[in-house]
């Protein structure tokens, strides 16, 4: 797979509170310059995007589900360390059999480091033999954006009431050693547990680590 080159993360906004719209491969689309923040306990940012396969992914449509959200980049190493190692593809099934949605979202930009173009990004996630329900193109970078997504990967959880209840890393180790994998407390089943039982996210934010999203222009 091709190398591409860095380029530095936008300054961070409040604009994208609202809803958003993305479109798979809409290169027409101009993203908004800023990354939102966005606290927990804010609703999340709507949006329709198609998935890879060809499906309409709307986050309307999973009102009443939690909805889990994953920035990825296939070069990272940090990403490399959680699939290779096989714990986002276990994190990912057990996401599932809570009965949460899964969605990988990929915001590098065209000529940038981790972008993927339409054939790459099917064949890359063959490969990775994820239990994901949709991987998205996001190469405007309008949804990485509106989330305020900074690093990969970057995740965050959507309870079934449509609040934001989790946003940063997938550990508390933030390293590349695989070896790190096993002692590390996974916040993102954590979170979806803690939601299960009816109880509040007791980690609700934590730094997240890897490589910075590489966003067009």
């Amino acid at each position: 797979m091709r190398k591409r080159s860095k380029v530095a993360l936008g300054l961070a906004g409040l604009a994208a509170l609202a809803a958003v719209s993305v479109g798979l491969l809409a290169d027409h689309l101009e993203a908004d310059p800023v990354l939102a923040q966005l606290p927990t306990g804010s609703p999340a940012p709507t949006f329709s995007a198609r998935a890879i396969d060809g499906r309409m992914i709307n986050l309307a449509d999973f009102r009443g589900r939690p909805v889990v959200l994953e920035w990825t980049n296939p070069e990272c190493p940090s990403v490399r360390k959680h699939y290779d190692s096989g714990n986002m593809q276990k994190t990912q099934a057990a996401a599932a059999g809570s009965g949460a949605v899964w969605l990988t979202v990929n915001s590098g930009g065209e000529g940038k480091q981790g972008h993927l173009t339409l054939a790459e990004a099917r064949e890359a996630a063959a490969a990775d033999r994820s239990r994901r329900t949709a991987y998205i193109l996001d190469a405007a970078g309008t949804l990485g954006k509106a989330y305020g997504a900074t690093a990969t990967p970057h995740m965050y959880i959507i309870s079934a009431d449509g609040t934001l209840v989790y946003n940063g890393g997938i550990d508390d180790k933030p390293s590349t050693d695989v070896d790190d994998v096993a002692g590390a407390r996974n916040h993102v089943l954590a979170a979806l547990g803690e939601l299960k039982a009816g109880k509040p996210v007791s980690v609700p934010s934590s730094r997240p680590y890897g490589c910075g999203v590489k966003y067009k222009g």
